[in-house]
């Protein structure tokens, strides 16, 4: 085990105990007290916990992350609206890539529905929902499990997404603001995403209007990097997550808004021939030229089909900044 994924289990073991001893720590990690004690001692000074007698105990300023289970009954409408429209932008034939979380994998099951599609993912529910689609290909990155979102990451996760070259990634994460872009709670979840957007042409973000404004531990995708932002309509008296919204549009990431739409089927997506509600913020200007990072191997398809299909260029309108 690498010594920052050893780290990263250390702080989850805290976080999900609230204290733990060094033995229970080298027992669960496999290793020695006196490499754990090394370990605590270095994630104390990054401040991500303190250091008791014989152990580590959470710090007082952070708070331990929600699993899936309460995740899942979160924001429901929103993410299904969310979805909806992330759906919209993705064409027949494209190869797309899809991180973990519990938005993402709203989407993977409208994707389920596109001919076609290559979805790369490290998310084993968004693979779960793409399972018996015959006409998507699913491919899964390696990696170790995480248990409490059910993802796969590490090195393992990391080294497998090299030479990768796809159309666009969907990613969700624990917060987003307009100065630091997504962001995540979990190093090991980060660095994956990381190596996601390396994968892509385009980044979009799938994040409903709760995490907008808030700012968590580990940066995954900086605001120059995320080509677009699909979230739903903040209420009236969240001011927060409006400012946040116009800031980041300032910056030139494209902003879609999902309206209201209770009629909207939850799983299958909306009925074809109609379009999910949406608002996309008026903004002059042009946006700049989003490019991919150059090195990184043939693309799954074909260039054509790559590029945007048609049901994007028809259900979304791109922001434009100045």
């Amino acid at each position: 085990m690498f010594a920052a994924e050893r780290r990263q289990l250390i702080l989850e073991m805290v976080r999900a105990n609230g204290a733990v001893s060094l033995r229970e720590l080298a027992r669960v990690v496999q290793t020695s007290e006196v490499t754990v004690r090394r370990d605590v001692r270095a994630l104390e000074a990054e401040g991500l916990l303190d250091r008791r007698h014989g152990g580590a105990v959470l710090p007082g300023g952070f708070t331990r992350e929600s699993g899936f289970p309460q995740k899942s009954h979160l924001s429901t409408a929103e993410k299904t609206a969310i979805a909806d429209l992330a759906a919209g932008m993705v064409g027949e034939g494209e190869a797309v890539v899809v991180g973990a979380g519990t938005t993402t994998q709203e989407l993977a099951r409208r994707l389920a529905r596109i001919p076609g599609l290559t979805v790369v993912t490290n998310s084993l529910l968004v693979a779960q929902a793409l399972a018996h689609a015959n006409r998507v290909e699913v491919v899964m990155t390696g990696g170790t499990l995480r248990g409490s979102n059910y993802a796969l990451v590490g090195s393992g996760a990391e080294q497998s997404l090299q030479g990768l070259r796809v159309s666009r990634a969907f990613l969700s994460g624990s917060g987003l603001t307009a100065e630091r872009g997504l962001s995540t709670s979990n190093m090991l979840s980060a660095s994956v995403d990381r190596a996601l957007v390396q994968a892509a042409a385009e980044v979009v973000v799938l994040a409903d209007h709760t995490k907008l404004g808030s700012d968590t531990m580990f940066q995954t995708v900086p605001t120059e990097l995320i080509t677009r932002l699909v979230t739903d309509e903040p209420p009236a008296h969240d001011e927060r997550a409006a400012t946040e919204l116009q800031a980041l549009a300032d910056q030139g990431v494209e902003i879609t808004v999902a309206g209201p739409d209770s009629d909207a089927p939850a799983a299958e997506g909306p009925p074809q021939g109609r379009q999910q509600p949406r608002r996309d913020m008026p903004l002059p200007g042009q946006r700049r030229t989003q490019g991919g990072p150059a090195g990184l191997g043939p693309p799954l398809r074909s260039a054509a089909a790559l590029s945007d299909g048609p049901a994007e260029r028809g259900r979304v309108a791109d922001l434009r900044r100045r």
